[in-house]
């Protein structure tokens, strides 16, 4: 999987930023908070590093056809 293929959201809340990334494939779901004062650049490749880790957890590796549902940890 490509980072091109993975949908990020950026979602300000006072101080902090919640990023979240998902799979358009598996719908798998990684979600984190840092500070707003941080790169978006870092909080993005951080998201889509613990995406990857979930998604190869799952046996996945990136996009396989999972059974749906989302995972936010």
């Amino acid at each position: 999987m490509r980072d091109d293929d993975i949908i990020i959201e950026f979602n300000r809340v006072g101080a902090y930023v919640k990023v979240t990334a998902v799979d358009p494939v598996s719908l798998v779901e990684a979600t984190i908070v840092g500070p707003a004062s941080s790169s978006p650049a870092i909080l993005k490749r951080t998201t889509i590093q613990k995406l990857m880790y979930l998604l190869s957890k799952r046996g996945e590796g990136g996009g396989g056809a999972g059974g749906g549902g989302a995972i936010t940890v």
